[in-house]
């Protein structure tokens, strides 16, 4: 499945972001943005919600499924000083977790539906996909935070 290869090499992509040093991890992508670091907890904290959408879903479809404000995480859980090594344990261990589900339950996911509060009606296929194109997204955040200025 072209799933998985994709959930394997964001992963692998991901996980170097956190080896990085500590100069590389508060750079910026640009005036205003998330530094690198804001956005390696934003991943590993956005895979656990996706991972527990995933779940809840295959467990119990047509649920409401509710956004969260991705602002106030970064705040209230204080990005800048939570230990971007247990962040880094989060994201590998949910990212795990979505790869074995996918193995499992990709195929015919389409059929399987739910409402998220934001977007309406998805299908579990659309969570498996947006993870890895939410993913892609934050890669090429963190690419040009380490570009830096134009």
């Amino acid at each position: 499945m072209e799933i998985l290869g994709q959930l394997e090499q964001t992963k692998a992509e991901t996980l170097k972001g956190f080896a990085l040093g500590d100069g590389d991890l508060q750079r910026t992508y640009g005036p205003g943005k998330w530094s690198v670091r804001y956005v390696l907890h934003h991943l590993a904290d956005s895979e656990s919600v996706f991972l527990y959408r995933i779940k809840r879903v295959i467990s119990e479809p047509k649920q409401v499924i509710w956004a969260y404000d991705q602002d106030a995480w970064a705040r209230k859980l204080d990005y800048a000083a939570f230990p971007l090594d247990l962040a880094r344990n989060v994201y590998a261990s949910s990212r795990e977790s979505i790869i074995y589900c996918a193995r499992l339950h990709y195929e015919g996911s389409g059929a399987i539906t739910f409402v998220h509060s934001e977007t309406g009606v998805r299908t579990l296929k659309d969570e498996f996909d947006k993870v890895v194109w939410h993913n892609r997204q934050h890669l090429a955040d963190i690419e040009r935070a380490l570009r830096g200025p134009q």
